[in-house]
């Protein structure tokens, strides 16, 4: 398979996030996960510094939240349809970290809910699991609400200390993660699954976004605070 570079930010330029690029979604309702955060819309919680974007939770009080941090999305400026997706990160450590690289249709903006809109999870990482990446797909279908979701987790030492490249290649019969090239899994689409089972056939816009708590990410140990999620660079592709 060959593909073109559509789109790509290597944050070459200090201060806050290219805004035609990224925008900040802020807010503080726990997610539908019980997270402990309030994403701002502060420099001190999304910034790019030495061609790097630094995502950075605290521990502070902010909006009835003790915790702030930042989610950071392309939706309205760059979406995605197909093709393939490289982010090179470096997670943070520690026990209540739950950082994420994502995607959700454009359809969920307009009152398309969720799981039936489908969710694509490249990267899922929580502190208290050190070096267990996740990959994951949800519908109405299959999703963590009934326990059915197409999910695959690996060992990878060192994803808090080095950056690594996480890649999701995704065309309309299947969708493919690798970590550094590698390939680990790849989910299908079933002969009988309607939009219900495989609603990953409209355009999607990512999501970079690190959650404190929650009922996955779990009990939190400030003394590790602030902790950092690390972008290094996106790559989006089309086929060629």
């Amino acid at each position: 398979m060959k593909y073109k570079l559509k789109w790509k930010d290597d944050f070459k330029k200090d201060g806050k996030p290219n805004n035609e690029i990224w925008t900040y979604e802020t807010g503080g309702h726990g997610f539908g996960n019980n997270e402990k955060q309030f994403y701002t819309d502060n420099l001190k919680n999304a910034y790019v510094e030495n061609g790097i974007l630094n995502i950075v939770a605290y521990k502070e009080n902010y909006e009835n939240n003790e915790y702030t941090s930042a989610k950071l999305t392309t939706y309205g400026k760059k979406h995605i349809k197909y093709g393939k997706i490289i982010v090179k990160a470096k997670l943070p450590k520690g026990n209540g970290t739950w950082p994420a690289i994502w995607m959700l249709p454009v359809s969920i903006q307009n009152g398309n809910p969720w799981p039936y809109c489908g969710e694509i999870d490249i990267m899922e990482h929580v502190g208290k699991n050190q070096d267990y990446v996740h990959f994951s797909l949800h519908s109405k279908k299959y999703n963590h609400q009934v326990g059915n979701q197409p999910t695959h987790v690996i060992k990878q030492e060192g994803v808090t200390d080095t950056f690594n490249d996480y890649e999701v290649r995704w065309d309309s019969e299947s969708i493919s993660f690798y970590v550094n090239n590698e390939h680990h899994v790849t989910f299908k689409k079933n002969s009988d699954d309607s939009v219900e089972g495989w609603p990953f056939d409209e355009e999607f816009y990512l999501i970079l976004n690190l959650a404190i708590g929650g009922w996955w990410g779990g009990e939190i140990d400030d003394s590790i605070l602030p902790a950092k999620l690390q972008i290094q660079s996106v790559e989006v592709y089309e086929k060629d």
